[in-house]
């Protein structure tokens, strides 16, 4: 336990239960001495709803687990949520972010900025949103990608109202959404919600679209390698894990 605890660690702050096991999937993947340490938040309701979700994603929820992730051993903390940080609006996003570091006393993000920063290290400048959410949960993603200076040139959003609804979609369901929210003018297609397992599929995804492919997932544990200064190559998490952009 030891030796395990002195290996370097990002940690995670991850809302209830849904895909909570792609992380130590993408650890396994990764191949590398990084931990990858999860602890979960309390959400309060679990609903896909603007007033949910800034309850979900408040400080205070935040700040109850910090210690647990220190815990862990982590040298970084990212927010594991996407609607729960860009809820907020851009600057709102990065005050939860601010406070959440300024808690825990290390780099941190959130899911949100993680998809701003992969989008950007893609130089990406025009993607396609295919989300679970509702129409105007979507619309605030499109919203806070705009901010981060993409051009969102279609969305697609699902209705889900829950996460764990979200967290039994599978195989098919996945590839389904990406293929529904995909657009001859996107150069990526972006699949922002955490409580959708989506680590085993990538390489299909990209392989199915043609381009590049983020999912929330997916650049949350990106993101916090980034955290930590670590760049790590393993092309079966896609074009973002191989140095790579669109053309």
């Amino acid at each position: 336990m030891a030796e395990a605890m002195a290996r370097t660690a990002v940690g995670f702050l991850y809302p209830g239960y849904s895909a909570e096991d792609d992380y130590p999937r993408l650890e396994k993947m990764l191949e590398t001495d990084v931990r990858l340490p999860l602890v979960h938040t309390d959400i309060g309701e679990d609903a896909h709803r603007a007033d949910a979700l800034l309850e979900m994603g408040s400080a205070a929820r935040l700040a109850a687990k910090v210690a647990e992730v220190k815990q862990q051993g982590a040298q970084a903390v990212v927010w594991a949520c996407t609607s729960a940080s860009f809820v907020f609006g851009w600057d709102g996003a990065r005050e939860q972010v601010r406070e959440l570091g300024s808690t825990a006393g290390i780099p941190a993000s959130s899911t949100s900025f993680a998809f701003a920063h992969a989008v950007q290290a893609l130089r990406a400048d025009r993607v396609a949103i295919a989300a679970t959410y509702p129409e105007d949960v979507a619309e605030l993603f499109r919203g806070f990608l705009k901010a981060a200076g993409a051009d969102v040139v279609a969305m697609r959003g699902s209705g889900i109202i829950t996460a764990a609804e979200v967290g039994t979609w599978g195989r098919e369901e996945v590839l389904e959404l990406a293929r529904a929210g995909d657009h001859p003018d996107a150069q990526a297609v972006l699949l922002p919600d955490t409580a959708l397992h989506t680590a085993a599929h990538i390489e299909e995804l990209e392989a199915e679209l043609g381009k590049p492919v983020l999912t929330a997932n997916q650049v949350t544990a990106w993101e916090g390698l980034r955290l930590l200064e670590r760049s790590v190559r393993c092309p079966r998490l896609g074009t973002l894990f191989t140095g790579g952009t669109v053309r």
